[in-house]
């Protein structure tokens, strides 16, 4: 196991790789001023934008650009930060990078500040980490600023805006804030074990512990829903050959992505397209057609299909109305389902979908929906009903991003709170339980906005963000 220094002060490119317009080289640390003068040739007014030359170790320019010095604690990590803007270029941004590190070293062995000399590239979202370790964000506003660089739709970016204004944590510290009061009210009741008073119902710690429980579901459905406006959706497509699924992923998609011939099995590998609807992101995946094969090349494609309809969220089965008889199913179609994972039908996670209506337009079908993948008939229902399975509601105004571990968080708040309402019906004999659920409860919201987080934790939350950033 690696034991990192947060002290230690740190540099990186944070600006995504290959050439662009503007590249910026960032440093956060303690005690900056040198360095900043060592690669500037001067002191950057703090919080201005000052144009100079960027200079190697021999006071030649490597590049000119923009330098902005945000001294402490006044800067997106809470200590000293540099930027250096310039010109985009991979070679420009590279020099840089070993000019600060090299930079650094000699500060120090002119000046002897040791706190320069440990330089180093930072990991990936350690400055994000050290904003969060210094106060300046906390973990849920921490996790917003990775879903607003990976938001792929309008509102997941406004959604995760919201949460990195706080929106998300003030929701989260008033239920806190609740739960504080509840577990002071419970456990100074315990200093008076021997009185026949009902202090539970003199206080009406009933009353609040159900509006308690009561703001925390309304949280967690909101959170539900933000945490799908970040992760959308795994629909596949599945079916026998040539039903029409990936001439559905083309009309989904507005583009031609999957080849569409008359040929079975056309498709021999998945197919994959991101879509939104309604601004929710849905992960569209055209598999090959589910039928025994000769072909290995086409077996492994069906293998391959098999493995995505047991990940999926939804499968949208889909069947060919100009093969579909009086007896419904054909013989391929019925092994098919059969052998479809029980619990997507279950769940109402499998779906019906009846293709080719425009050729078979007095079809009649009792339970599914109906669909021309030619003509788009049908399409908005389908997208509807996709949104329904995946437990979407309207989008209510202010709706923050979350993630799935913030929803685990409510939800086992939610039952140490259903777990205290049931001690609490036994009176003043059970409140050592019920403090004891009230402080698991509380202990489960801290987690999300990071009042009680393990080290591990963040190393898994901020090991996915980019590096420099």
């Amino acid at each position: 196991m690696v034991l990192v220094d947060h002290e230690d002060p740190i540099v990186a490119i944070a600006t995504a790789s290959g050439r662009g317009a503007v590249g910026i080289v960032r440093v956060s640390g303690h005690r900056l001023a040198s360095l900043a003068v060592a690669v500037c040739g001067r002191m950057p007014a703090p919080r201005q934008a000052t144009y100079l030359p960027f200079l190697d170790a021999a006071g030649a320019a490597i590049d000119h650009g923009l330098a902005l010095f945000f001294p402490a604690p006044h800067s997106y990590t809470g200590e000293d930060v540099l930027e250096l803007q310039a010109h985009g270029g991979p070679v420009v941004l590279q020099l840089l990078l070993a000019r600060c590190l090299d930079a650094a070293a000699a500060v120090e062995e002119a000046t002897g500040c040791a706190v320069l000399a440990d330089l180093r590239i930072a990991r990936p979202g350690e400055f994000t980490e050290r904003a969060f370790l210094n106060d300046k964000l906390d973990l849920a506003q921490a996790e917003a600023v990775a879903d607003l660089i990976d938001a792929s739709t309008e509102a997941a970016a406004r959604s995760a805006t919201r949460s990195l204004d706080g929106s998300f944590s003030r929701e989260i510290d008033a239920l806190a804030a609740t739960l504080i009061e509840l577990r002071m009210l419970v456990e100074a009741t315990l200093d008076f074990p021997d009185e026949e008073i009902d202090f539970l119902e003199a206080a009406d710690a009933r009353g609040r512990l159900a509006r308690a429980t009561a703001g925390v579901d309304a949280v967690l459905a909101r959170a539900r829903q933000g945490a799908l406006l970040r992760d959308g959706i795994q629909v596949v497509l599945a079916g026998q050959p040539n039903v029409g699924k990936s001439s559905l992923l083309n009309a989904l998609a507005g583009a031609e992505l999957a080849i569409v011939t008359a040929t079975a099995g056309t498709t021999r590998d998945k197919v994959g397209e991101t879509i939104q609807i309604e601004g929710v992101p849905v992960h569209v995946i055209d598999t090959a057609g589910l039928r025994e094969s000769a072909d290995e090349v086409e077996r492994i494609g069906v293998a391959r299909s098999w493995a995505e309809i047991e990940r999926a969220d939804a499968i949208v089965f889909l069947h060919d109305l100009t093969r579909w008889g009086e007896s419904g199913y054909d013989e391929g179609e019925a092994a098919i389902e059969r052998r479809l994972p029980a619990r997507l039908a279950a769940d109402g996670r499998l779906l019906h979908v009846f293709n080719k209506i425009d050729a078979r337009p007095a079809a009649s079908i009792d339970d599914g929906l109906v669909i021309s993948a030619t003509t788009g008939q049908g399409l908005e229902a389908l997208r509807c009903r996709l949104l329904e399975l995946a437990g979407w509601q309207a989008a209510p105004e202010g709706l923050f991003i979350a993630r799935a571990r913030h929803v685990h968080a409510l939800q086992r708040t939610r039952a140490h709170l259903d777990h205290a309402a049931r001690h609490a019906e036994q009176g003043n004999a059970a409140l050592e339980l019920v403090a004891e659920e009230l402080r698991l409860g509380h202990d489960a919201l801290g987690e999300i906005t990071g009042a009680f987080t393990s080290d591990d934790l963040l190393g898994a939350i901020f090991g996915r963000f980019c590096i420099g950033k």
